[in-house]
């Protein structure tokens, strides 16, 4: 292993130097940012970037996602997710106590005056998402990636519907604009859809990312062109040291007046030696993609009954969702993905012939559903950037100009 070295500093040698772990959607955008505003930056990740939960993502942009993961009556579906391994929601039962500190303050989330705390900081948080990606996919030269064409959440009835109605409701008094259509609507927007669904909700002004991994790929490549650097290494060790914040990797060594720590589901193990221990859970998420057939919709459908995203990719037609709360260990589990690509094959008669890709991953999820982003409290120099769970896509760009607003001093 080599000795720490200094991060490259700017031309005239005194500029400020940043160290991001994590080259996911929110550290690769974070870093982006920072090197456009002057900071010199080093981007650190064990594997390329964008292949983490950025490659298998549903690539949803949704501002409308106000309601957290906790709502009211949260707890009355525990003993369902732990007895239905085929549900959208499960806990495996082996994983239960390690789960289970983290499940109980999930739980307290989903107090009635909580939730209207957070929808209100997520609502905040989401401001601008589809406006700032499409500005950030014309400056990185990839305008295509992103797509404002809506989202479509489908319910089989009306009791379906009313198991969702406090979402809705949080997202009308946060101002989305949501119009419901009957069947004979949802066909017009999107006539593939099986005979399952009566009832459609739909969000005008959401959008999409059609690659999530080229998108990141494109941006680590615009970030590269401004001089920033990409080293490939597993980050072992961050230290405070010599005013600046050095990172320790299998077989080398970084150095930086500032650390941004966007390592999604690893950024516990990091944060851990210096005392901080956020409430961090993977939930599992797995995606099918179907490849040799025309796409039958034309943006993100989500089957609301089963929590299951769909899109349209330029690599073939997704369907993501589940959330599998068992930790990191445990290999993919197959039923889960039998399950998904069931109901899109059920859902969507046109998918008949077609071959099907799977993919699991790990979603940093807390259990307010809030990530944690800015400086870390008495560590200078520290900051953080992950948790984001479900909405890493959505509020790459925000979180990336929050923190280069904080580290250069603009706010």
């Amino acid at each position: 292993m080599t000795s720490a070295v200094p991060a490259a500093r700017g031309t005239d040698g005194t500029g400020p130097t940043a160290i991001v772990v994590g080259a996911g959607i929110i550290g690769a955008t974070a870093a982006y940012e920072l090197q456009k505003a002057g900071v010199a930056t080093t981007l650190i990740d064990a594997d390329a970037p964008g292949m983490g939960c950025s490659y298998g993502n549903a690539g949803a942009i949704s501002p409308g996602s106000v309601a957290p993961l906790a709502m009211p009556g949260v707890l009355r579906s525990v003993f369902d997710m732990l007895r239905d391994p085929e549900g959208p929601l499960h806990v495996r039962p082996m994983y239960l106590p390690r789960a289970l500190p983290w499940l109980l303050r999930f739980a307290a989330a989903a107090r009635p005056a909580r939730v209207e705390r957070i929808a209100a900081e997520l609502h905040d948080l989401h401001r601008g998402a589809i406006e700032a990606h499409e500005a950030l996919a014309r400056e990185i030269g990839a305008p295509e990636l992103v797509q404002r064409r809506g989202h479509l959440h489908l319910y089989p009835d009306e009791r379906a519907l009313a198991k969702d109605a406090g979402s809705w409701a949080l997202r009308r008094r946060f101002g989305v604009t949501v119009a419901r259509l009957d069947r004979a609507r949802i066909l017009e927007l999107e006539p593939a859809v099986g005979p399952r669904y009566a009832i459609g909700m739909h969000l005008p002004d959401h959008a999409m990312v059609v690659s999530p991994h080229r998108y990141v790929e494109c941006i680590v490549a615009a970030y590269r062109r401004r001089g920033g650097r990409l080293a490939t290494n597993r980050v072992t060790r961050v230290d405070a040291r010599g005013g600046g914040w050095t990172c320790t990797g299998v077989n080398d060594a970084w150095h930086a007046d500032h650390l941004v720590v966007a390592a999604g589901v690893g950024s516990g193990a990091l944060l851990a030696p210096l005392g901080i221990r956020p409430p961090i859970e993977s939930q599992r998420g797995y995606h099918v993609t179907f490849i040799g057939v025309p796409r039958p919709t034309t943006r993100v459908v989500v089957l609301a009954d089963r929590k299951a995203f769909t899109t349209p990719m330029e690599e073939g037609f997704r369907i993501a969702g589940t959330v599998e709360i068992a930790g990191l260990e445990p290999p993919p589990n197959p039923r889960r993905i039998a399950v998904l690509e069931r109901i899109a094959r059920e859902t969507f008669r046109a998918l008949d012939g077609a071959t099907a890709r799977s993919w699991m991953g790990h979603r940093p999820c807390m259990p307010d559903t809030l990530p944690w982003i800015g400086p870390a409290p008495k560590h200078p120099g520290l900051w953080f950037a992950f948790g984001h769970g479900h909405t890493g896509v959505t509020d790459a760009p925000g979180t990336a100009r929050r923190l280069r607003d904080a580290i250069t001093g603009s706010r």
